[in-house]
């Protein structure tokens, strides 16, 4: 499991909500930002998205901030979601897994179920190909094939993670929604607040979509998110309050 980024020197708390200042973020194009990661309760399938940016986000809000919201948490509050049971390994999952690579963000097409779960997204036949190209092209010191193939829906799914500090993600997995842009654009037009969906680890920020009048660029996204500011572990601070200051 990855270490907490929450370190008690940054804890702060203002309108009843807790958050972590992660400190400023210089940006390539001289501008710099200050990011906050705001701690959540742990949300659940179904869960109002507006709401929680209501609740945890609205209290920070200053004119000219702009929100990081977490993928995984809008996959539960959209129940984009599929459980072990619904994911059961076929003869294609339990063949291949146990010759994928496992990742250090996460699991990967080790574990049978995700694997199933690819299978059942784009089908045997992608996932076979894509599998068989990846062992082959791995020879040659090349790596990253596999997604490739199976396209960013698949290399999107995030969970049935044993090794989670919630018992919830050990049987769930999470899926990335399809509409990013339509999604900020409505929590937006709910709370006045410009949202971008990011799909973050440490090894990548992955920027799936931003609302319609999102005032920063993408490269001035990946500025202010270089760092994984959410985490990745036990965190809990999925929304991240980003605050251009020059």
């Amino acid at each position: 499991m990855a270490e907490s980024k929450n370190r008690e020197e940054q804890r702060r708390s203002l309108n009843g909500v807790e958050y972590f200042d992660r400190g400023r973020a210089e940006g390539r194009n001289g501008r710099a930002y200050e990011r906050y990661a705001i701690h959540t309760h742990f949300v659940e399938v179904g869960e109002d998205q507006a709401e929680l940016v209501r609740r945890y986000v609205l209290p920070l809000y200053q004119q000219g901030d702009v929100l990081a919201f977490g993928a995984k948490v809008m996959a539960m509050c959209t129940g984009n979601v599929r459980t072990k049971e619904q994911c059961k390994p076929g003869f294609w999952a339990r063949l291949l897994s146990p010759h994928a690579s496992e990742t250090v963000a996460g699991i990967g097409m080790h574990d049978p179920y995700k694997l199933q779960l690819a299978i059942d997204m784009v089908g045997a036949p992608k996932v076979v190909f894509a599998s068989v190209a990846s062992a082959v092209t791995k020879l040659f010191g090349v790596k990253g094939v596999f997604y490739k193939i199976v396209g960013k829906d698949v290399a999107g799914i995030d969970g049935f993670y044993y090794r989670s500090s919630f018992d919830r993600y050990k049987d769930l997995a999470l899926i990335n929604n399809t509409n990013p842009v339509e999604l900020c654009d409505d929590l937006e037009k709910k709370t006045g607040v410009p949202v971008v969906l990011m799909d973050a680890n440490d090894i990548d920020q992955n920027q799936l979509g931003k609302g319609t009048n999102f005032p920063l660029t993408d490269e001035e996204i990946q500025d202010a998110l270089k760092d994984n500011p959410s985490g990745q572990g036990d965190e809990l601070t999925p929304l991240i309050l980003i605050r251009p200051v020059k």
